[in-house]
């Protein structure tokens, strides 16, 4: 196979703010691969930093990568996954690419969209919440007020004014289902404090509240709330999941942390062993990324997919959220089409 890249400039609507910071601009890496009988297969590299990536460490391992997948079969999707681990550890944001792309073109090959590969259905799909990043409060009333077709907002917090932020929401949005997502910003005892807020105002759940590593922290939370509790940046892959297991009630997998469609399905099936609720987010991303991610959607409790829905201009077409509805494409392998090229294209790199 031949693999090539493009950088991509992704502009949200509004500057999507964590926790942790935020941007207005994002730039994301997509892999061609190009199989021995012609047929191509997109993926999407959405590298973050929280996890030590960037374009410049994706174009790197994609470099990496080339030997390998010159001379491998697409079909062998397995062993692909296991060779690209043996050549270079982590850089899972540039594997889930190829992962995808993999996974692309052997739904095409076979004129079916890759969850029918699994034997799933897509009217089985769950709804995807939509993020309200954070804001002053007419910020938050317009982004709420965007986020009119949406059932489920998942609201972003970590900061010193995060009661008065679910206040201002909830008053826009009285009748929407409400998830919180602290991004990691705050102790095992505020944890609860908050908790205890956030179930007076009908949050449904709480994503991360504390620190990445401090799995003690999320028992002492557990132990205590009265909503379940989400794992995401403390759960990169399969076998992150069995110290979480009593110290959470779930966990939400993410194919730029993962590395893979192959490791996705084993987190998914990991999980429901420890009895967890299964949950699948995704980053800024185009709707190519959102399309590899969301043919899991059938096997989820939850989703948070609306990396796409966020953008100013969206350069593919594929999966969406409408209403907060996963559709999924009946076309071929991810069922992705590119809407327009040029303007949202940064650099290229040549076919290896």
């Amino acid at each position: 196979m031949k693999i090539a890249h493009e950088v991509v400039n992704l502009r949200t609507r509004y500057p999507f703010v964590i926790a942790r910071g935020g941007y207005a601009a994002h730039e994301n890496v997509v892999v061609t691969l190009t199989d021995r009988d012609g047929i191509e297969g997109l993926g999407e590299a959405a590298p973050n930093r929280y996890y030590g990536e960037s374009v410049a460490t994706v174009v790197s391992a994609l470099d990496q990568f080339a030997p390998v997948l010159g001379s491998a079969d697409s079909w062998s999707l397995e062993s692909i996954d296991a060779h690209l681990d043996r050549t270079l550890r982590g850089n899972n944001a540039a594997k889930s690419a190829v992962s995808s792309a993999l996974h692309d073109i052997v739904g095409k090959r076979l004129g079916i969209p890759v969850h029918r590969l699994w034997g799933l259905d897509a009217a089985d799909a769950t709804e995807s919440s939509f993020t309200i990043g954070i804001a002053d409060n007419d910020g938050l009333r317009q982004r709420v007020d965007d986020a009119a077709q949406y059932p489920i907002l998942k609201v972003k917090l970590g900061t010193d004014r995060d009661t008065e932020i679910i206040r201002v929401v909830r008053e826009a949005a009285p009748g929407k289902r409400l998830r919180v997502d602290a991004n990691a910003a705050w102790t095992a005892s505020h944890a609860v404090r908050m908790i205890d807020f956030l179930a007076d105002h009908a949050v449904e759940f709480v994503e991360q509240p504390v620190a990445q590593h401090d799995i003690d922290g999320f028992r002492f939370v557990r132990a205590r709330s009265k909503l379940p509790v989400i794992a995401d940046e403390s759960c990169l892959v399969s076998t992150d999941i069995p110290k979480l297991a009593g110290a959470v009630d779930g966990i939400n997998l993410k194919l730029a942390k993962c590395g893979s469609l192959r490791e996705a399905l084993r987190m998914v099936h990991t999980g429901r062993a420890f009895g967890m609720t299964i949950m699948a987010g995704c980053m800024i991303e185009s709707s190519l990324g959102i399309s590899a991610i969301a043919q899991l959607a059938p096997l989820l409790d939850h989703a948070d997919f609306d990396g796409a829905a966020l953008l100013a201009e969206d350069p593919f077409s594929g999966a969406t959220i409408a209403g907060g509805r996963i559709l999924l494409s009946d076309k071929p392998g991810l069922g992705v089409e590119r809407v327009q090229r040029g303007a949202n294209r940064a650099a290229s790199g040549g076919a290896r």
